[in-house]
């Protein structure tokens, strides 16, 4: 006994619906189903666009009016027009084929589920990338511990799209249209697949997985809705998950997924099903997969209980809460013209925000927020009052509330800068997203992560992901325009403060054009017990004993490290002397930073891997501190445009009262 042919009806027969008519007439031709009848808004009475054995409609409504038998309907219209096509579908029995995203609002998407379940009928959405077979293999690449286990999910999408995108149809680039809601855009739309696709990987599928949610919007087109924007999420698991998106990149690339695990990560090409798995061992594996188109799950579901929907809307309900954050957010933020490129022009101009690559990159890795990182055309990150000199700002303060927890939030400062303004310092870099401009940050603090990232421990002989990363919060201050005196508390993944802190921050007019920044610092235990104070070094790292002070810089060209009686990165790493000066090339304007002190604390100094400078707190063992003694330190640095040469060095020193 033959099976029937699953009796399909296709609404929506141009735009994206062109390509669901050319995957239903391949299932036709393998005696799968049959399209029996269509139906589109634009169709006049008598056409037969799709052949004479297709019925043709004007609207789903006709279709239910007429009593045409249906077994299951592809809905490829606009987004404003899903809930309630896809209301009518659930009320004539029909199983249901949904393009993304399911609705326009929340409370749409939970009114269709319910509808659904009362009816007993199927709701596929169309997110096609839930079909990979490389998602399989990526939960058994956790389950088997050959990344480790999951620590953070990234989404990354940049593409580029032109005035014709936009132009295409009336709902294109809105939010709302006609006081319908749209919700179109770059998150919901465009790369929606990227969003759905992270949250799956994460395990948020339901609309309570996720605790936390936050969103920045900008548009660099003339359009309402983003086109340039991040996501940053947090599942009641405890995974963060970042989505950074643009349809604003210099070139169009392929979006990604990147799945970052305590020995490894893994890179998943959603739109090629592509996986590169990278090992803690280094060694880097790619496999392509195949995957199951979605209407054919849906039909098997039908034929069997036993077999789930790929993409059913009930698991959809992470990224309707996503959905539900646009489109409630305050209205996108225009990108300012003097931030963007514009190429090209009539219907083939595109906008370009130049460097939203790099900014991608920093924000996934970091995870970090446009803002956080200091894109110049989003708004500032949580900051307090600047140090000036002379009236001219030479460092900011930023109050590091915004940073993930992995980098150990702190207040740093940056940009520090001399007077001239040539920036020297950076803050969440590739290479180590927890370096944060100029600060006090310590590894080990009774076994509490305060510097951020991977810890050093001796048992492992190695770095190892540990959820033991604390934050510094600042309690209250004291500034004028170059001074500012905080108390701070240092606190535990706990919640429990472990040290208290007194840090005064000077910012002083110097000879020659120069200025000079202190830093003091007394870090008490809260407690009546004695806090020791470690590093990676005094765990069993040789030579790696950094925290305490730490300056990190930007990249640099040329550069030339020296104290009075050493000279050269290796040379002057690790040594004991009142003074260190650093001289480069800052982005092609020349400074010099003079660094004294006269506590006995090594010099760490890096340059080749990264550039950055601090004295070490415990080079080889740990400190204790005590309320009876607390542990206090005293930095200086001389901050000087242009290359300074020893002599200059030394003068720059004498002037400031310091013995070299």
């Amino acid at each position: 006994m033959s099976i029937p042919a699953t009796r399909i009806c296709l609404v929506g027969i141009r735009g994206f619906g062109l390509r669901h008519l050319e995957n239903i007439r391949a299932l036709e031709a393998s005696g799968l189903v049959e399209l029996s009848c269509a139906a589109d808004q634009c169709v006049q009475d008598g056409d037969q666009p799709l052949g004479p054995n297709v019925r043709m409609y004007n609207s789903l409504a006709a279709v239910a009016a007429s009593g045409e038998p249906v077994d299951i309907v592809v809905l490829a219209t606009p987004i404003n027009t899903h809930f309630e096509l896809g209301m009518i579908a659930v009320s004539m029995g029909a199983d249901l084929l949904l393009e993304k995203p399911p609705t326009a609002t929340l409370a749409q998407f939970e009114e269709l589920l319910a509808a659904s379940r009362q009816a007993g009928t199927r709701i596929q959405v169309g997110f096609q990338s839930l079909g990979s077979h490389a998602l399989g293999a990526i939960t058994e690449l956790l389950d088997s511990g050959r990344i480790g286990q999951l620590r953070a999910v990234g989404a990354t999408g940049m593409w580029q799209r032109d005035a014709a995108y936009y132009a295409r149809s009336p709902w294109a680039g809105k939010r709302v249209l006609n006081g319908v809601q749209v919700v179109d855009g770059v998150i919901t739309n465009p790369l929606a697949h990227a969003v759905m696709t992270a949250l799956h990987i994460a395990g948020a599928q339901e609309t309570t997985d996720i605790l936390q949610l936050e969103t920045e919007l900008f548009h660099a087109n003339d359009i309402a809705a983003d086109d340039t924007s991040t996501v940053r999420v947090q599942t009641k698991h405890g995974i963060p998950v970042t989505c950074v998106l643009a349809t604003t990149a210099a070139e169009q690339q392929d979006p990604f997924i990147t799945i970052f695990g305590t020995e490894g990560q893994a890179i998943f090409h959603y739109t090629r099903d592509e996986l590169a798995i990278t090992g803690a061992d280094g060694q880097r594996t790619v496999r392509t997969f195949g995957r199951t188109d979605l209407l054919t799950n849906l039909i098997a579901s039908r034929a069997d209980q036993n077999i789930n929907l790929l993409s059913g809307l009930e698991r959809t309900g992470a990224f309707m809460r996503v959905l539900e954050a646009v489109r409630t957010s305050d209205d996108p933020t225009a990108i300012n013209p003097e931030h963007l490129n514009v190429v090209g022009q009539g219907p083939t101009q595109y906008v370009v925000v130049p460097g939203i690559e790099e900014l991608a990159q920093r924000a996934i890795k970091s995870p970090a927020t446009f803002s956080s990182l200091g894109a110049p055309w989003a708004a500032p990150a949580p900051a307090g009052e600047p140090l000036l000199v002379a009236g001219r700002e030479v460092a900011g303060v930023r109050l590091g509330t915004e940073l993930s927890p992995t980098n150990s939030p702190r207040p740093f400062l940056h940009p520090v800068s001399t007077l001239t303004g040539t920036i020297l310092t950076d803050q969440q870099p590739l290479d180590h997203t927890w370096h944060l401009g100029v600060g006090v940050a310590i590894q080990d603090v009774d076994g509490v992560n305060f510097w951020g990232g991977r810890t050093y421990t001796r048992e492992a002989g190695r770095y190892i992901w540990r959820k033991d990363h604390g934050h510094i919060t600042l309690l209250s201050s004291e500034t004028n325009e170059g001074r500012r005196d905080d108390t701070l508390a240092w606190i535990g993944p706990d919640g429990q403060t472990i040290l208290d802190e007194e840090r005064t921050i000077n910012a002083t007019p110097g000879a020659n054009g120069t200025w000079e920044l202190g830093y003091d610092f007394t870090l008490t235990p809260h407690g009546s017990a004695s806090v020791a104070l470690g590093s990676p070094g005094s765990n069993g790292r040789v030579a790696g004993g950094y925290g305490g002070f730490f300056w990190r810089l930007p990249a640099v060209e040329n550069a030339e490290i020296f104290t009075i009686d050493a000279r050269g990165e290796e040379n002057v790493h690790g040594s004991v002397s009142p003074w260190l000066a650093f001289a480069a090339d800052f982005g092609g304007s020349a400074a010099t930073l003079i660094f004294h002190a006269t506590d006995d604390d090594p010099w760490f100094v890096r340059c080749a891997g990264y550039p950055g400078i601090g004295r070490s707190l415990a080079w080889d063992s740990p400190v204790t501190t005590t309320r009876a003694n607390p542990v206090s330190r005293s930095v200086r640095v001389i901050v000087a445009d242009g290359r300074l040469g020893a002599n200059e060095v030394l003068g720059l020193l004498s002037g400031a009262g310091v013995r070299a």
